[in-house]
């Protein structure tokens, strides 16, 4: 979540139909000690979510198709791919294939240290290439500087994921407060949880989506140039511009407010997740990638809405599958990469409240689902997809979790977050 960006011109979510998937021709990479026995893989998806459903479909449509091959399947955190991948990805112990963050501080870091394989050739021979808007790709791509949307493909996302505002229609109901459609009536409805001492946001300071929120705020004072120079360079980024001081200084705000708990400095991901879950925080801003667990285990009416009053928001082509540089069974790899991105597993996917890139939009039943592939539709065709804040350098998700964590309890006032965020910038960011 934590990466030149081009122009959305397609759905992600509708596949280029007819679209032959091709059997592999062969890898020069794969090394002699390939013995297609055995496929090791790691994900981090939760079981119950749209991605951990379709990929354990996946993984048995992959036994039917190679009878006798073993798949050891590893479940992992994100944190804790997050903070290992290079040095396992440079020893014996690295998977064949596995599930691991997009952008230039992540994949396209390990790209630039040499640790993934060259997935050019692939991509290009089975066809993934046309069945990912370019969007969508931008993030599968990394030149020789490790920076996204050009050069060698290093990924593939099979999924798409955007951010969006989820509310507790129950909880609006019984305080007789209208669902949210302007920035306006956010704030209002917020206005109205703190007056009946409910905490009205679910966040997490220990990791997103406390910087995520600041993020979203700055995005909806900016534009595409402002993205591009962030994220990918194109002029030098001013962290005391309008955009990033209207996003500090309204999150601070909204802490003062109590709209955001100071106690929720030390929560996790998934703390504030759950808290939503269990009825307990009314309003969630958070990812698609929630959808699915929410449909199937919040026991209450819940709706979603993109971030009102903005045309950009936080989203991107989802995580990559990439191939370790010396995974043992490279080809096992590819043809598991290439069954998530089949018809069958994309359209599972859809209907259980993910966003897929390949899916036949007419296999795509559920309402919410249909909802959901609908937003970021509109996301998409108007350029809205503004990446993660995270991705523009190497460890700097830590200082934004960091940073964030002192807007928080106060130990930081905004003039002082923004300058640690520009220090932070200009020192790890690649010089262009």
């Amino acid at each position: 979540m934590l990466t030149a960006r081009r122009r959305v011109t397609a759905l992600a979510a509708a596949a280029l139909s007819g679209a032959l998937l091709l059997t592999s021709c062969g890898d020069s990479d794969s090394g002699s000690s390939e013995d297609g026995k055995t496929l090791r893989l790691w994900h981090y998806e939760a079981p119950n979510s749209a991605m951990g459903q379709a990929w354990n479909e996946a993984i048995e449509e992959f036994k039917a198709k190679h009878p006798g091959v073993k798949v050891e399947f590893e479940a992992k955190g994100f944190e804790q791919i997050q903070k290992t991948a290079p040095m396992v990805l440079n020893s014996s112990d690295a998977p064949d294939v596995m599930e691991y963050n997009k952008g230039n501080a992540t994949a396209g870091l390990l790209s630039k240290q040499g640790l993934l394989t060259d997935l050019t050739s692939e991509v290009t021979t089975r066809g993934w290439d046309k069945k990912l808007s370019a969007g969508v790709r931008t993030t599968s791509q990394y030149d020789a500087q490790g920076v996204m949307g050009s050069g060698k493909w290093y990924g593939v996302p099979n999924y798409a994921e955007y951010t969006m505002v989820f509310y507790n229609k129950d909880l609006f109901a019984k305080y007789k407060i209208p669902e949210p459609k302007t920035l306006a009536d956010l704030t209002a409805a917020m206005d109205v949880f703190v007056r009946n001492k409910i905490t009205p946001l679910a966040n997490s300071g220990a990791e997103y989506p406390a910087h995520q929120y600041l993020y979203q705020l700055a995005l909806s004072k900016a534009d595409r140039s402002w993205v591009d120079a962030y994220q990918l360079y194109k002029g030098k980024p001013d962290f005391h511009d309008a955009a990033w001081t209207y996003g500090a200084e309204t999150f601070a705000d909204w802490v003062k407010k109590g709209y955001i708990a100071k106690d929720s400095t030390s929560a996790k991901a998934e703390q504030a997740g759950v808290s939503f879950i269990q009825g307990k925080a009314p309003i969630f801003f958070s990812g698609s990638w929630w959808y699915g667990r929410f449909v199937d285990e919040a026991k209450f009416d819940w709706g979603t809405t993109l971030w009102p009053d903005s045309p950009l928001t936080l989203g991107s082509g989802g995580n990559l599958w990439v191939v370790p540089k010396g995974a043992k069974n490279k080809k096992l790899a590819y043809d598991f990469i290439d069954i998530t991105m089949s018809k069958k597993i994309q359209n599972l996917l859809g209907n259980k409240g993910g966003v897929p890139v390949a899916a036949d939009p007419s296999a795509i039943t559920d309402p919410r689902s249909k909802e959901l592939i609908a937003n970021f539709n509109t996301v998409s065709q108007r350029d809205g997809l503004a990446f993660y804040p995270d991705w523009p350098a190497p460890g700097y998700y830590d200082v934004l979790v960091s940073e964030t964590q002192k807007l928080i309890t106060g130990g930081a006032k905004p003039d002082g977050y923004l300058d640690a965020l520009q220090e932070a910038y200009d020192k790890d960011a690649p010089k262009r």
